[in-house]
């Protein structure tokens, strides 16, 4: 039965109709596992089988009564059973209803989740390839260093995509865990069996050991990664803003037929799709913080967690949900531009070469000192003066003294510089 509930999207996943039908499920399988070991009769829970079910309407009347969840569910469920419903919920409490079920939500979430981050993570290595020997300058500290390629930045972004989706499959190994252990769980009033029973029909690893909560490390952990998934696409997203900079303008989001920039500007063109990305990390992050301090509750249980979790649970899902959907657009249509890339690099007059020719001339027999201050003070000129970094060396006596026009040229040669691309891209598996 529980086959109906294991692929919702991802805002049905957090639905009434699918919470309490996980809860009807869990009730009704303890239900099974107690027959099974003789506890209840195989009767009844045929019956309960048949006639269980619920309406969201009338559930929500009854506890605005008993001001209880888990009860107003019995209650209701009672009303479509008959007398068999007392076997229901027999030696259970609340948590192991309320924690089996967010285990089982929280599972596919982020099964779903995984769906979206292989789908990003396929789209940059695609784009990885497209633009693997795409020479731009690389910055450190937002100023020009040395070159990198377009595809080397593409390839780091899907690395890390790599890396988040082993973390993500962590997480849901982690959560994927029930419990039926009873008030403060010592299976007073059952045996573990029913816990046994109950998780394997459910898709999940009874806990090794609980209090009357499942512990709130595992949905901390939860919550954490998919707070670090949103900072790498809040990394994404801010190398994108900088690239679609007017004065940079490398890289763009795609700008479709008839979308408007700005209510007052019409010729503005905005990665407000970026934008966007980093401001929903941020709420990933508070969240995940949350769930952190969930951990300590007062000895076998309190219910401070609770309130919190029925927010972050649904919200940072749904948000990282919407997030790489956002992503894995902008990626695949993302517009990338080349002479732009060519033209930025060579408006710092062949400084990004500073370290190619510092290396020679310690080769030539410089120490490292001396061949650094030797090529700063060419390159400060070429600062100042904007004349080509090459120029400036041709015309220092103690270089020429040591490198000759044809070495000079050498060093200036920009193919050389993507030499190891390839090198990286079979470590990455691209």
């Amino acid at each position: 039965m529980i086959e109906r509930y294991t692929r919702p999207e991802m805002g049905a996943i957090w639905s009434d109709e699918n919470r309490f039908g996980i809860w009807l499920e869990i009730e009704i399988l303890a239900c099974e596992a107690q027959a099974n070991l003789g506890v209840i009769p195989v009767e009844a829970v045929r019956e309960i089988r048949e006639k269980a079910r619920f309406d969201v309407k009338r559930i929500l009347e009854i506890e605005e009564v008993t001001k209880h969840d888990v009860i107003a569910f019995t209650t209701n469920v009672a009303e479509y059973v008959g007398p068999a419903s007392r076997f229901i919920h027999m030696g259970m409490t609340s948590s192991d209803v309320l924690d089996t079920c967010l285990a089982v939500q929280l599972k596919q979430a982020g099964e779903l989740l995984m769906k979206n981050l292989i789908a990003l993570r396929d789209v940059l290595a695609k784009r990885a390839q497209e633009f693997k020997y795409t020479i731009c300058i690389g910055r450190t500290h937002g100023i020009h260093a040395e070159p990198v390629t377009f595809g080397l930045k593409l390839a780091l972004w899907y690395e890390e995509c790599k890396r988040n989706i082993d973390r993500l499959q962590h997480a849901i190994d982690g959560i994927a865990f029930g419990m039926i252990s009873g008030a403060v769980g010592t299976f007073e009033h059952l045996s573990p069996d029913v816990e046994e029973y109950v998780c394997e029909k459910l898709g999940l690893k009874p806990a090794p050991v609980s209090t009357q909560v499942m512990q709130r490390d595992r949905h901390a952990e939860y919550l954490t990664t998919l707070a670090v998934i949103g900072s790498s696409l809040e990394k994404i997203a801010i190398e994108i803003r900088h690239l679609q900079r007017t004065e940079v303008r490398e890289a763009e989001e795609y700008f479709s037929p008839g979308q408007k920039g700005s209510s007052a500007m019409p010729h503005k063109r905005n990665p407000i799709i970026s934008e966007r990305l980093c401001g929903l990390a941020r709420l990933l992050r508070g969240n995940a913080m949350t769930a952190i301090e969930n951990n300590a509750l007062w000895h076998e249980r309190d219910i401070s967690h609770s309130s919190v979790e029925r927010v972050i649970c649904p919200d940072s899902t749904i948000t990282l949900h919407y997030m790489l959907y956002l992503a894995v657009g902008m990626m695949e249509k993302l517009l990338v531009y080349p002479e732009n890339m060519k033209k930025n690099f060579e408006i710092t007059h062949g400084l990004p070469f500073s370290q190619t020719v510092m290396l020679e001339l310690v080769r030539k027999g410089m120490t490292r000192e001396d061949a650094y201050a030797l090529v700063q003070r060419n390159a400060m000129k070429t600062w100042e003066t904007k004349t080509p970094l090459r120029t400036m060396l041709a015309t220092d006596a103690d270089v020429t003294a040591r490198l000759s026009d044809d070495e000079l040229d050498a060093l200036f040669d920009g193919s050389r510089m993507g030499k190891n691309v390839d090198v990286i891209f079979k470590r990455c598996g691209l």
